[in-house]
């Protein structure tokens, strides 16, 4: 990696602590300069607009979840284990030792953008969810197919569902620190495991 590809990748990685502290819309290049130490003039160098700078900390951030929730999630066998390391690991992604200043920073960024028109920046927040779903769903299909979930099951609301948990679980913790949020969440998960079971 050149001198260039690390400066931005450290200004990436302080990108998306903040946001997961002060939002997307908190994040100027101002606010970055003071926090790596670089001109503002060096960084927008970087990024042309405020708007490439919102879309290269999303695919930063997104490429931190894969590497730190996803990945060792599918190095498991298939289904149950998968799915137990996938779930434990978005909680801890949420609040704990994988997470950001802020928490989980799709959480954050996702409340900020619901409302916002389409576009670039909140297509690539609604385009990492949707492949989030879609990595849960495969999950449980593929424990369908080792036999260990029922064959009528629907990947799709089982995924779902889950994520309602993951959802609730952040709320729960970040928001009204609840002490028993997490108990709760994994509580909440056994029982979906708990009913897909054959």
């Amino acid at each position: 990696m050149g001198k260039g590809e690390e400066t931005r990748a450290a200004v990436l990685d302080e990108a998306a602590r903040q946001v997961s502290l002060v939002g997307l819309g908190g994040l100027t290049i101002g606010l970055l300069a003071e926090r790596t130490g670089l001109s503002k003039s060096g960084l927008f160098g970087h990024f042309r607009s405020k708007e490439q700078l919102q879309i290269a900390v999303i695919d930063w951030a997104g490429e931190l979840f894969a590497e730190r929730v996803v990945r060792p999630a599918l190095r498991l066998p298939r289904g149950e284990p998968r799915l137990r390391e996938l779930f434990d690991r978005k909680l801890r992604w949420s609040s704990g030792d994988l997470a950001l200043p802020g928490g989980c920073f799709f959480a954050s960024v996702a409340a900020e953008l619901d409302d916002a028109p389409e576009g670039p920046v909140r297509d690539r927040v609604v385009q990492i969810e949707l492949d989030f779903a879609d990595t849960v769903a495969t999950v449980f299909r593929t424990g369908i197919s080792a036999g260990q979930f029922h064959p009528e099951a629907d990947p799709d609301q089982y995924a779902f569902d889950i994520r309602g948990v993951l959802m609730s679980y952040h709320l729960a913790d970040r928001l009204l620190a609840d002490p028993k949020a997490e108990d709760r969440a994994r509580a909440a998960f056994e029982a979906l495991l708990r009913a897909a079971k054959i």
